[in-house]
């Protein structure tokens, strides 16, 4: 926890570029005070920002390269071409042991391809999964997967029920995480056969969470378990939907309670209450994908975000790697692997 810890940052991914990731890591280091950086870019774009925030710059290295990969293509091609770009460059400092973790907002698909390619995946897992935290009535929540794998088995649902127990115990500091399958109903009857299979499997199989059940759609938000596990379809439709719903609450409030005199006033008389349930549920305070069952740190940026959004990121990378996250999941996941095979056999 004392050591310092680096983040390796690939400074041209996203949608905005340096102009969102120099300040978002200018914001995360207010709060881990302790962190280095390693950032992988052109410099001709990063450096005069750096030297708006001389604190960051202070304990920054930038890497020149004005080669990067477009959010726009495909991942085999991004793998072809991905030697010297700023997001192979940033995740080959982890595998090196450079840095501790790589947070990009770049492009999915071929982050999760060069990921698994140079950090290859722990051993027995089949299907790395991102996982992200979710606001819900009760606290916080993690699902997965969010979009690595739109179509998997009963076995990968298993294996990503085994690392969002982990995970949760990790960052939540929770003993034994509850578990539940997104589905259609809580009904055991219903709900795809794969889906059902896994519902089964954990239903005996031992692993670090307890499962729970079947929940559906409206569970997430209402908190009923501390890991969400679905298909990367299903997963990715969910957080797209809850960072809409998060981006129209926050537009809607805004135009109700300023539409006329007494709505001002209202919302004068409620400002300290209407600030802490807007900083609650904004979507930019629960961004970044953790990138489970690799032997490596990769945290996945939203690609719109701001400097706010990518210091969430940031900061999520920071807490797991300050936490010795990786190590906990490999001595877990070895072990848990073993019995589930045992189970399957």
């Amino acid at each position: 926890m004392a050591d310092s810890k680096t983040i390796a940052i690939d400074a041209m991914g996203g949608d905005h570029g340096p102009e969102s990731t120099i300040p978002g890591a200018a914001l995360c280091l207010k709060d881990h005070p302790k962190l280095k950086f390693m950032i992988y870019g052109d410099e001709a774009r990063i450096n005069p920002l750096l030297n708006k925030h001389p604190d960051l710059k202070k304990v920054s290295i930038v890497h020149h390269t004005e080669k990067q990969i477009r959010s726009d293509e495909k991942p085999s091609a991004a793998l072809r071409a991905s030697k010297g770009s700023s997001m192979r460059m940033a995740i080959e400092a982890v595998q090196e042991g450079h840095a501790d973790a790589i947070v990009s907002a770049g492009n999915t698909g071929a982050l999760m391809a060069l990921a698994k390619m140079v950090l290859k995946s722990s051993a027995d897992i089949r299907r790395p999964a991102i996982a992200s935290i979710f606001p819900t009535l009760r606290g916080r929540a993690i699902m997965l997967d969010l979009g690595a794998n739109v179509l998997v088995d009963a076995e990968n649902l298993v294996q990503f029920a085994v690392l969002g127990s982990v995970f949760a115990k990790v960052h939540f500091d929770v003993a034994v995480p509850t578990v539940g399958l997104l589905n259609v109903g809580s009904e055991e009857m219903k709900g795809p056969d794969h889906v059902r299979a896994a519902a089964a499997i954990l239903s005996e199989v031992d692993f670090p969470g307890h499962y729970s059940g079947f929940v559906e759609g409206d569970d997430i938000t209402k908190g009923t378990v501390d890991v969400i596990v679905s298909d990367g379809y299903a997963g990715n439709i969910a957080l797209k939907t809850a960072e809409g719903v998060g981006s129209l609450t926050g537009k809607m409030f805004k135009k109700y309670m300023t539409s006329d005199p007494l709505a001002i006033l209202g919302s004068l008389l409620a400002f300290f209450a209407l600030k802490r349930f807007k900083n609650y549920v904004d979507p930019r305070r629960y961004n970044g994908g953790v990138f489970l069952g690799l032997n490596g740190l990769c945290v996945k940026s939203h690609g719109g975000c701001d400097a706010v959004a990518f210091s969430s990121a940031m900061k999520l990378a920071a807490n797991l790697a300050e936490h010795a996250y990786i190590e906990t999941v490999a001595r877990d996941i070895n072990h848990l692997m073993e019995q589930e095979e045992s189970f399957l056999s």
